[in-house]
């Protein structure tokens, strides 16, 4: 009898190894698992057209692919630099039988949030589902490290990504539309050397919490997906993180090792699907490998 997913998706230690940034998943080893093939679709996004951020590789990729099997057309953003894991996840919602746009874009100018969302309205005829996913991180030893430029982009990136891309958004988004972010365990608890990456994600939380409120009467629902470690380009790309800090990622956590992005990925169907989180908004929910918060 095979071993369930929770104890057969692969353990630390990883070969020791670093990624130059943005981080390209094809030359991560082991590389990360986003086909899912225990995931069996029931249509709940038929008819619905997605946009995602950061969806070349990593939770993005992984929850494009989802997505598309449930019957949605998605469209994602990458980074020029990126082409090559775009390409991949491009090969794969077409595989599922769906419409995919990738559009090159740097979302952490305001211009970029707002090209991402026209595109695909115009590209793929409406938005129903809007997911923040792309995100910069670097570790640094000591808050005198974080330099204003550093600080910057890691706001710009993660959360006034999010802000520019709801706002150019919400004119496209009617009733039964969603949006969900990606949030972290950095969120909730904070985390050792990620001074700025951290904020940003309490911010993302605080702000999908206070979304939710103001978009409820629209029929807007807005969640947050908060992820302990996961098995990403990321964290290989973290100028911070030694070859052997990547080596034993996610080893700290109950289960022992990081989440695949597989595993990651159905939580961002669950809030995208009315048939299955129509009552439910304007919740954080944690994703961190039997690691426990109050409540």
């Amino acid at each position: 009898m095979p071993k369930p997913q929770t104890q057969n998706e692969p353990k630390p230690p990883f070969p020791e190894q670093k990624l130059d940034k943005p981080g390209i998943e094809a030359e991560l080893t082991p590389r990360p698992r986003y086909k899912a093939p225990n995931y069996k679709p029931a249509g709940k996004l038929e008819g619905k057209v997605a946009l995602i951020t950061g969806g070349d590789s990593g939770i993005g990729r992984a929850v494009a692919v989802l997505y598309a099997r449930e019957g949605a057309d998605v469209a994602f953003t990458a980074l020029p630099l990126e082409k090559v894991d775009s390409d991949e996840t491009r090969g794969a919602i077409e595989a599922e039988g769906r419409r995919c746009l990738v559009i090159e874009t740097d979302l952490s100018e305001a211009d970029g949030c707002i090209e991402a969302v026209e595109r695909t309205v115009a590209e793929l005829g409406q938005l129903d589902i809007l997911v923040h996913n792309a995100g910069h991180q670097n570790r640094k030893e000591s808050l005198e490290e974080v330099d204003e430029r550093e600080w910057d982009l890691t706001f710009r990136t993660n959360i006034y990504a999010y802000y520019r891309l709801v706002k150019a958004a919400l004119p496209h988004l009617g009733p039964g539309a969603c949006i969900i972010a990606t949030g972290s365990e950095t969120g909730i608890q904070g985390a050792e050397k990620l001074f700025d990456y951290s904020a940003t994600k309490g911010a993302i939380h605080a702000f999908t919490k206070t979304l939710a409120m103001e978009l409820v009467d629209r029929g807007i629902r807005v969640n947050c997906v908060a992820p302990g470690p996961v098995w990403t380009p990321l964290n290989a790309a973290d100028e911070g993180a030694t070859p052997e800090k990547v080596a034993n990622f996610g080893s700290k956590t109950p289960m022992k090792r990081p989440a695949q992005p597989e595993e990651i990925a159905p939580a961002y169907v669950f809030f995208a699907s009315d048939a299955d989180s129509s009552f439910i908004t304007g919740v954080v929910l944690p994703a961190m490998g039997g690691q426990t918060i109050g409540g």
